[in-house]
């Protein structure tokens, strides 16, 4: 015998959901950038490239936002950590 669901219930995360939002609030998509660069363009001396993948706050974007493949994902963590040190960018 299936169980029975009650359905006149309310959800028990409130009317707006886990986030706080209705579902007819949408978040707009933040922008991903086209990958068409080689990972030898990931060096920490491109700063007008690493600068793309970059918060105004100096944070690296993480994966989910830039698109990009684990590898280069892994070089551009690197050479943004170099630029740092060199005080290429903040």
């Amino acid at each position: 015998m299936p169980r029975k669901t009650h359905t006149d219930k309310p959800d028990k995360r409130g009317a707006y959901g886990a986030r706080g939002r209705t579902s007819s609030e949408t978040r707009t998509p933040r922008p991903k950038p086209k990958i068409d660069f080689t990972v030898d363009a990931l060096d920490f001396k491109n700063v007008t490239l690493l600068k793309q993948f970059v918060t105004d706050q100096g944070r690296i974007l993480p994966r989910k936002y830039t698109a990009l493949p684990a590898h280069y994902q892994r070089h551009l963590n690197i050479a943004i950590k170099r630029a740092r040190q060199m005080l290429l960018m903040k």
